[in-house]
C-alpha cells in the first residue's frame, strides 16, 4: 500500500514478521524499552489488549506480530501521533486487528469499556510530575515527563479496563519501583513478575519490567536480570533473540 510520508518522516523496518513503522525524526522515536515490553507482556491467544499512551503505535504493532488473533487498541493523547500511528497500521495491513484512538488515557475505561480487557500494557513517561516547567506541545517532553498523565493515572486506567484476572504489563525506571508497587496494590493490581534490565552486567539497572494481575493473589516472582550488552558492547544472545537477530 502506498502511504504518504510527511516532512521528516521515514519508514523503519522492524525486522519482525515484515512489520514496519513510520517515525518522525524530529519527534520521539521508539527505543529498546518498547521492544522489551512487547516481549515481556506475553500476549496470549484471544487476548483483548489496550496500550495506554501508544505514541507511534510501536507496542500495538509489535504485539500484533506476536499473536495474530488478538484485538489491540491503543490510546494516545497527541493527535499528530495518532494520525501517524494510523498510517503505520495501514502500511502493515492491520486495520482489522489494531486501532489507535485519540484521547486521554484517564478516560480509557469509559471510552473502551470497563472490565472488558484481558491485557493492558504501558510504556508511560518515566520522569515524575513537577520536575520543571515543560512545554506540553514538545513531543519529547510529553514522552518523557508526566505532563498529561501520572503513574497513578496509568494504574487507575489499567484497573478500570481489566477483567477479573486480567494482566497489566509495564516498563518503567527502577527508581520509581516503590511508587509502582504501592500504586499497584492501591488499584488492586497484584505484582506477579519483576525483571530488572541492566545495560551491562556490572552496571546498575536502568529499566524495570513488571507484570501484575487484577485481583490476583499475593505471589511475586523475581526473574533473572536481563543484560543488554556484553563486555564487547554487542547485544547479548538473549537480546538478539528478543530482537529476532539470533
Amino acid at each position: 500500500m502506498k502511504i504518504q510520508l510527511r516532512e521528516f518522516e521515514r519508514i523503519d523496518d522492524l525486522q519482525f514478521r515484515g512489520l514496519k513503522i513510520i517515525q518522525n525524526t524530529r519527534k520521539f522515536c521508539f527505543g529498546t524499552d518498547a521492544v522489551l515490553l512487547s516481549h515481556f507482556a506475553g500476549i496470549r491467544k484471544g487476548d483483548r489488549v489496550v496500550d495506554l499512551g501508544s505514541g507511534t503505535g510501536i507496542v500495538p504493532i509489535l504485539l500484533s506480530g506476536r499473536m495474530e488473533d488478538a484485538q489491540i487498541s491503543g490510546v494516545e493523547i497527541q493527535p499528530d501521533m495518532v494520525e501517524m500511528a494510523g498510517r503505520s497500521i495501514m502500511l502493515n495491513g492491520l486495520e482489522s486487528r489494531v486501532r489507535i484512538i485519540a484521547g486521554d488515557l484517564k478516560d480509557a475505561p469509559d471510552m473502551l469499556g470497563k472490565g472488558r480487557f484481558t491485557l493492558v500494557v504501558s510504556n508511560p513517561p518515566y520522569k515524575k510530575a513537577g520536575s520543571g516547567i515543560l512545554n506540553p506541545e514538545d513531543d519529547m517532553a510529553v514522552a518523557r515527563h508526566e505532563i498529561f498523565c501520572t503513574l497513578e493515572d496509568v494504574l487507575k486506567a489499567a484497573s478500570g479496563l481489566l477483567c477479573f484476572g486480567g494482566r497489566f504489563a509495564m516498563v518503567h525506571r527502577p527508581d520509581r519501583l516503590m511508587d509502582i508497587l504501592t500504586g499497584m496494590r492501591q488499584y488492586r493490581l497484584e505484582p506477579k513478575r519483576i525483571r530488572l534490565v541492566h545495560p551491562q552486567i556490572h552496571k546498575a539497572p536502568n529499566l524495570v519490567l513488571i507484570e501484575a494481575v487484577f485481583h490476583g493473589k499475593p505471589f511475586l516472582k523475581w526473574m533473572p536480570p536481563l543484560i543488554i550488552y556484553d563486555e564487547n558492547m554487542q547485544y547479548t544472545h538473549e537480546l538478539k533473540e528478543i530482537y529476532h537477530l539470533a
